[in-house]
């Protein structure tokens, strides 16, 4: 599961605009050829993500190389079950990635266009946004 190793601050505040608009960093390929891009905007929650990425280098049987390129940082926290309401904030259950449209969220390199899409595909199944496909503009399809 994912997650960091330390935070400067426990909890953070749910904050409302933080998803409004298109992703203005990690909306094109960096490492592989192929990717996954999000169109919708949501939070993914580390256990979302290692599922994806199971089901993706499941598919691949250790060929080629998955790259994964959300992090999930932000503390959800919640109360305990039955406790009335006030006496501050609850304890940190899990964390989060803020995923805006447009954001890639997985990459593959060193496998075929065949093996990549449905890799991906099974990943995005995982998840709770709509997808799409892409492929790098330098890829040759020979």
């Amino acid at each position: 599961m994912l997650q960091p190793k330390r935070v400067k601050y426990r909890k953070v505040q749910k904050g409302k605009g933080n998803m409004n608009g298109n992703s203005n960093r990690g909306h094109r390929l960096s490492n592989g050829m192929f990717g996954i891009k999000s169109l919708e905007q949501n939070l993914l929650t580390s256990r979302q993500i290692e599922a994806a990425r199971i089901a993706a280098t499941r598919h691949m049987k250790r060929e080629g190389q998955l790259w994964i390129k959300i992090f999930p940082d932000k503390p959800i926290t919640k109360k305990p079950l039955e406790v009335r309401m006030g006496k501050g904030k609850g304890a940190p259950e899990y964390f989060v990635a803020v995923v805006k449209p447009g954001r890639i969220l997985f990459e593959v390199g060193g496998v075929s266009i065949d093996i990549a899409k449905e890799a991906l595909r099974l990943a995005a199944q995982k998840l709770p946004v709509k997808t799409k496909f892409i492929i790098a503009r330098d890829f040759d399809n020979a």
